[in-house]
């Protein structure tokens, strides 16, 4: 495979034609000016060294190599390694209801995220498979046409949301018949309608269309959301609930024996989604069952630049042209060609030389590159770090040494390198890239706002990138999250303040109160104290003569007798 890595220069040769016709306009005036001499033939007898052809071989020479010079600055380059990769995958087409009644809590969060979830999750196994996305609740349109587009999967999943159907229900066979017509022309692939709903189907017609698709070779999976008891509708942003014409509670439950119709009539399988993991394995087990074809693709895995042909062709014309004069010079007979070739071919051995010292940094970049994809970052590392010592201007060599760095979580030093990256690339993809990277690291440090603005830089130098945009979202509700769980932190700190306070105004009050009983309480004066004083020790008198007079008393023996 042969392509150009820097094409943009390629827009030089616009100056070979416009060179040609200055040339050419040139040429006419010239032999405008001989005629005005005289006759051609005679003039041609008066200058018989004079040359007709060499002036335009030597302009020819010059435009050629000027042109060869120019797909060198372009940098040729051809696939060295080529590979054959055979991939194996289905087609899965979702159809996800986004009925009001989606929006019940019975199933955490809600029916509606715990479904967005399940196809995320789907997504995020899909390696070689392609996928579709189906939105629908009284009426249906194709979210995402089938496609192996996997990031911009996961953004039309996140933008899903009840408010985009202006026509409430549930038209689950209007679903399955615009599912069937949006797979590919391919007979031979899996394919599988997965059908997400809680049931309540308020057109009818699902089995026979589930029956059409499976007699079309499809198979229908309906994954059933919700509990079988039902459970309030929520009206987002009030708290309240959805209530019917009579002002009682809307109750929406599983329609569990209609969704197991539709799958036996699908040929596929139904499968009850509770708060667990149990639905995600059963569903990523029956798709496994499905047939899935084998696809051969070449991929050209390595490419070597080739400006050194071109530069050698380029030379020799140059070469060629110094060696062929304007006018006849018989003193050229008496040159040695052989001693003209030597110098030629030393001359072409000196330049040709001269490119490769030139191009030093290029080869410990490509040999970087080698060990990269091997996985030896190590090693990788060191060919990039020489390779700038050779030019420390390559922003490439900046790029991929960011990413050697990053494969080694030397996350600071390829932030560094990445930003060196960014400010010398000129290529507004590459650049982009760069941007891409720095975003990448400081999400994964919950620097939020630094990503959002590496992400914002990428954007506007590569507009088209779906991974950026997907990266850009996710973060901002990431950055969302983080400032409400400080808010709440905050707010959490300020109430153990304020009880901390309130306790401590408890507890000073408590003292206050026990400072003004013991102020309140009357005092004993000096004559009542006295008398106190005299009473005890006029009782204590009392005891202390009761004591002796019952010890001088004879005390009598008792016997007791054995009988």
């Amino acid at each position: 495979m042969f392509r150009f890595e820097d094409p943009q220069y390629l827009y030089l040769l616009l100056l070979i034609p416009l060179l040609a016709l200055i040339y050419f306009a040139g040429y006419r005036r010239r032999r405008k000016r001989l005629r005005q001499f005289g006759d051609p033939q005679l003039l041609k007898q008066l200058m018989p060294d004079v040359s007709r052809w060499r002036p335009g071989v030597k302009f020819w020479l010059l435009q050629a190599a000027l042109a060869l010079l120019i797909i060198m600055l372009a940098r040729p380059q051809m696939g060295t390694k080529i590979s054959h990769e055979k991939r194996t995958g289905i087609e899965t087409i979702i159809a996800m209801d986004i009925s009001n009644s989606m929006r019940a809590e019975d199933v955490a969060p809600s029916r509606l995220d715990r479904s967005k979830m399940i196809v995320e999750n789907l997504v995020d196994k899909f390696s070689n498979d392609k996928i579709g996305l189906i939105v629908f609740a009284g009426d249906a349109f194709v979210q995402l046409p089938i496609t192996s587009d996997y990031v911009s999967a996961k953004m039309f999943l996140s933008n899903i949301d009840p408010s985009m159907m202006t026509t409430q229900g549930t038209d689950i066979a209007r679903a399955i018949d615009m599912a069937t017509h949006s797979f590919t022309q391919d007979q031979e692939v899996g394919r599988a309608i997965i059908i997400i709903t809680d049931g309540e189907d308020h057109e009818g017609g699902a089995l026979e269309a589930a029956k059409a698709a499976r007699a079309a070779g499809m198979r229908v999976y309906v994954l059933g959301v919700g509990s079988t008891q039902g459970a309030p509708i929520p009206i987002p942003g009030t708290g309240d609930y959805m209530l019917d014409n009579t002002g009682n509670t809307v109750m929406s439950a599983l329609n569990e024996p209609m969704c197991r119709e539709v799958a036996q009539a699908g040929g596929g399988t139904f499968i009850h989604v509770e708060n667990n993991s149990r639905a995600q394995d059963l569903l990523d087990a029956e798709l496994d069952k499905l047939s899935k074809k084998e696809i051969d693709s070449t991929v050209y895995s390595d490419f070597d630049e080739q400006f050194r042909a071109f530069g050698i062709l380029a030379l020799l014309l140059l070469i060629l042209e110094v060696c062929i004069l304007e006018s006849k010079n018989p003193l050229l007979k008496r040159v040695s060609l052989f001693g003209n070739k030597k110098r030629a071919v030393a001359l072409l051995l000196v330049l040709v030389a001269m490119s490769a010292a030139a191009q030093t940094d290029r080869q410990y970049l490509r040999h970087g590159n080698k060990q990269y994809r091997a996985g030896d970052f190590d090693n990788a590392e060191v060919s990039y770090r020489k390779a700038l010592e050779k030019n420390d201007r390559n922003a490439q060599a900046h790029y991929n040494l960011g990413n050697a760095l990053l494969a080694q979580h030397k996350d600071s030093a390829a932030v560094k390198e990445f930003e060196t990256a960014s400010k010398m690339e000129t290529d507004p993809l590459r650049k982009s890239q760069a941007f891409h990277n720095i975003g990448v690291i400081c999400q994964q440090h919950q620097m939020f706002s630094e990503a959002i603005e590496a992400y914002k830089q990428s954007l506007r130098l590569n507009p088209s990138d779906d991974e950026t945009r997907y990266n850009l979202q996710l973060c901002k509700h990431q950055l969302k999250n983080q400032q409400q769980d400080k808010k709440d932190q905050q707010q959490k700190q300020d109430q153990k303040q304020d009880q901390k306070q309130d306790q401590q105004k408890q507890e000073q009050q408590k003292q206050d109160q026990q400072q003004q009983q013991q102020q309140q309480q009357p005092q004993m004066s000096k004559e009542n104290a006295e008398q106190l004083l005299n009473a005890a020790m006029q009782q204590e008198k009392q005891t202390q003569d009761r004591m002796k007079k019952n010890q001088q008393q004879p005390r009598r023996r008792q016997l007791q007798k054995n009988w």
